[in-house]
């Protein structure tokens, strides 16, 4: 399942789902017959995966936030990049940080202390069928755009079938695809039906984002515009400047200040992002007190340049927020779509010339382990040699496999130790050859004599630091390996049309995997522009496994196939494999006051949302 946060990064990651028209006659019937014979399953105020929630009917608010938070101020943050649409919803353009957070919102919202719960906001109520086979939602009558009007059923709808449509960004379409239409049965009522039911589809429908369509039927939800959208969030887009900075302004007529989900949450009363073009320059503004908060991803800025006399007075906080996230894979990606690429013989001996040892201790001061799975720090992480149960799944495909998968556990390559990477690079070197790689006038030939030459395209220049003793250690395999800084806008449209040789990413992973794999690694992801398979994964096995996760009926199955899928894509060699750090680093100003309880499964934004001013 996917992470429901939409971010705007160096890493883009889109969200998303409907459609069908409505049939007025039936839709009565089916509302009379949910009079007269009322379905077995009752009326919940939120969903899981196990159907065990945490927070009973009625209850107040969350556990990790303050019902007494004080309200007010100017929160201001930083971007990188720039920005030239409002949906955040769509594939061209990029939008502004903090859209999809604060001005627009779905039917139910995650809990934060739960590995995977959802609790009802714009739906009161929501049933699922006994069957499995579809899920009936009852909107809250107090739910209400920006502008005043009723949020309906209609706008359920609307917003269903145009995140499946081409005008959405093309994830939605297939995120939803086992939505198969919907039904509105009053104002208030909508039924969802799936096209095949499965264990986590009714928490999918549940995660819909919900869009005002007399808004979107005078603005075209497509088009490329700087108009302000009218949606049902805390927060409206009070002013901007065209791609350098936006104010969110607090609705005072926001009409879920008193939900539950809502309570001690959205205490400023103006967020402020400024964009800047680099992340180097903007550590420089935040120590000026250009903005009040940041999360730091960069070792050496975390060990070098948060110090100082505002940090050793504490006027400057900084901070470890630990948390229990699934860590995903972290790597430099290879674009398997290139020939350059598409022998994973290749793709193991550049996995074997990366110096994880040396790059975490001498240029991140240690402060990462290194990835070891797709599924790093979760329980869905292989371990050992294939179970019982992943045999069953890996064995019909034994000869389309390499033998490691079924001999070998998942193990980092390891350089820690003196000759390592030298009997690496050797081990390299056999590969390449037997991969009709041979040195031959001064570079490394395939048999039609052309050089190994190939660009790395990054988006932050720190990085030009890890590239450049990976491309000398390249170098001594007869590898020419650059690497390049472009503008972050650029480096966007870049991923989006895959064109790059390798460039860096992180595949976050959910706590609850699912239809989000598709996106990532999929065939028919693989030629959908927009879509995560970066590395180009086009492999029949991959798609199966993709399949067995979706499909699961239970936690085992679901573990079961996750473990198998790690496996694939370990042996697979898409990416080398980097590293994950356990916890968020954050600095701020010393202006903050934060609950006593901290959440378990949070981005650092979603944490500062409970934060309030001293």
């Amino acid at each position: 399942m996917m992470q429901t946060r939409v971010l705007h990064s160096l890493y883009p990651i889109p969200l998303a789902l409907i459609t069908m028209k409505p049939y007025i006659f039936m839709s009565r019937i089916a509302l009379l017959i949910s009079f007269l014979c009322p379905a077995v399953a009752a009326a919940a105020h939120g969903v899981s995966i196990d159907g065990v929630l945490k927070y009973p009917a009625g209850f107040n608010h969350f556990d990790y936030i303050s019902p007494g938070a004080k309200k007010g101020g100017d929160l201001v943050l930083h971007a990188l990049g720039s920005f030239d649409k409002f949906n955040p919803y769509t594939l061209k353009g990029s939008a502004p940080d903090g859209m999809a957070e604060l001005v627009f919102e779905s039917l139910t919202i995650s809990s934060m202390d739960e590995t995977f719960a959802r609790y009802g906001l714009i739906a009161k109520d929501i049933e699922l069928a006994p069957d499995k086979k579809s899920i009936l939602f009852t909107l809250d009558p107090r739910a209400r755009f920006s502008d005043g009007t009723p949020l309906t059923a209609e706008d359920v709808k609307f917003s269903l079938e145009t995140l499946k449509s081409g005008e959405a960004h093309p994830f939605f379409s297939s995120y939803y695809q086992d939505i198969s239409h919907a039904e509105v049965l009053s104002a208030s009522q909508i039924r969802f039906f799936f096209a095949r039911p499965s264990r986590e589809i009714h928490m999918i429908a549940s995660e819909l984002p919900v869009f005002s369509k007399k808004f979107y039927s005078d603005h075209p939800f497509n088009e490329k515009g700087l108009v302000p959208p009218i949606a049902s969030g805390p927060y409206t887009v009070a002013q901007f400047s065209n791609g350098k900075s936006i104010t969110f302004k607090k609705n005072p007529d926001y009409w879920g200040n008193d939900h539950p989900t809502r309570r001690g949450m959205f205490n400023f009363e103006t967020i402020t992002f400024k964009f800047f073009k680099d992340q180097i320059v903007s550590v420089e503004a935040f120590k000026a007190s250009d903005f009040d908060f940041m999360q730091v991803n960069i070792a050496k800025q975390w060990a070098r340049d948060m110090r100082g006399g505002n940090f050793e007075t504490g006027a400057i906080q900084k901070k470890y927020l630990h948390h229990k996230r699934n860590a995903g894979m972290q790597g430099f990606v290879f674009n398997t779509r290139h020939p350059i690429f598409s022998d994973p013989r290749v793709r193991q001996a550049m996995v074997l010339a990366f110096d994880f040892n040396w790059t975490n201790n001498s240029l991140f001061f240690g402060q990462y382990e290194q990835s070891y799975s797709y599924f790093s720090n979760s329980i869905y992480a292989a371990t050992g040699l294939p179970s019982k149960g992943e045999l069953a799944l890996l064995l019909p495909f034994k000869e389309q496999l390499p033998e490691e998968i079924f001999t070998t556990p998942l193990t980092p390559v390891s350089t820690a130790k003196k000759g390592e990477l030298r009997h690496n690079l050797r081990k390299a070197k056999k590969l390449l050859e037997q991969a009709g790689w041979r040195f031959v006038d001064g570079a490394l030939r395939n048999d039609r004599g052309e050089p190994f030459i190939f660009e790395i395209m990054l988006a932050s220049p720190s990085f030009e630091r890890v590239m450049a003793p990976y491309a000398r250690n390249l170098e001594k395999l007869g590898i020419q390996a650059s690497y390049r800084t472009i503008d972050v806008t650029l480096y966007i449209r870049n991923m989006r049309t895959f064109d790059y040789d390798m460039t860096v990413y992180v595949f976050g992973q959910s706590q609850s995997p699912g239809n989000e794999q598709r996106d990532m690694w999929s065939s028919e992801a693989a030629d959908q522009d927009g879509s995560r398979n970066y590395a180009g994964v086009n492999s029949e096995v991959v798609d199966a496994l993709v399949d067995k996760i979706i499909y699961a009926s239970n936690q085992e199955e679901l573990t079961t196939a996750c473990r198998a899928l790690d496996r694939v894509l370990w042996y697979g060699y898409y990416v080398v494999p980097n590293w994950f750090a356990p916890a968020h680093r954050v600095v701020y100003w010393d202006k903050f006051q934060r609950p006593q309880q901290e959440p378990l499964y949070y981005a650092p934004f979603d944490a500062l949302m409970t934060w309030w001013f001293k």
